[in-house]
């Protein structure tokens, strides 16, 4: 995994160079592209009924865009994105346990509050 990152960044990388994009590709603008090929996501599923077909083609394509941007935005700011997605992933492991969170659709302080509440009721008795 941690390889294929890093040819897709470097694929990334090489993009822009030849292109001398560089110039461009601050952290402020990347994030605004980044935003920007998100809504582009977004757009696809706009005005339609969850019934309604949206092609594949289309999302697999916007994602792409979606990750090209995420890969630059990383590359330049020297962020290793195995390293913090891995970490994201043990935080968030910590904040939704799937003994309080199976199933529900909360966020993690709600589930705190759920946990307190379950703790204050169990001492109480």
């Amino acid at each position: 995994m941690v390889n294929e990152i890093n040819i897709l960044m470097e694929r990334v990388r090489k993009f822009s160079e030849v292109r001398e994009w560089g110039q461009f590709h601050n952290p402020k603008d990347l994030a605004i592209a980044l935003v920007l090929e998100a809504n582009e996501v977004l757009e696809l599923f706009r005005f339609k009924q969850e019934s309604d077909f949206v092609c594949e083609k289309e999302i697999a394509k916007e994602l792409a865009d979606v990750l090209n941007i995420v890969l630059r935005m990383a590359d330049v700011l020297g962020i290793d994105l195995i390293y913090w997605f891995d970490q994201k992933m043990r935080e968030n492991e910590q904040k939704y346990p799937v003994e309080h969170c199976c199933g529900k659709n909360l966020k993690y302080n709600e589930i705190n509050k759920e946990i307190n509440k379950e703790l204050n009721c169990s001492e109480e008795k």
